[in-house]
């Protein structure tokens, strides 16, 4: 398996890893609850990582902590 590391991928693959990841088959938005999660547009809250700005790992840690109860 390919490191999706920022520091191990250009701009490009990472908007390709994001692309892939969020395409449940269906080309697109297949109606995963991540809007009416408080998640947004999924490709917007994954930009940080495109942008080079934060690691996967960290953007879904601070979108899972949310509802971790505490």
């Amino acid at each position: 398996m390919q490191s999706i590391l920022i520091k191990d991928t250009t701009k490009e693959e990472r908007e390709n890893i994001v692309r892939r990841s969020l395409d449940c088959g269906g080309g697109g938005c297949e109606f995963c609850s991540a809007c009416s999660l408080g998640g947004g547009n999924p490709y917007d809250m994954y930009q940080p990582y495109i942008d080079g700005e934060k690691e996967i790992a960290q953007i879904n840690a601070e979108y899972n902590a949310r509802y971790v109860l505490g």
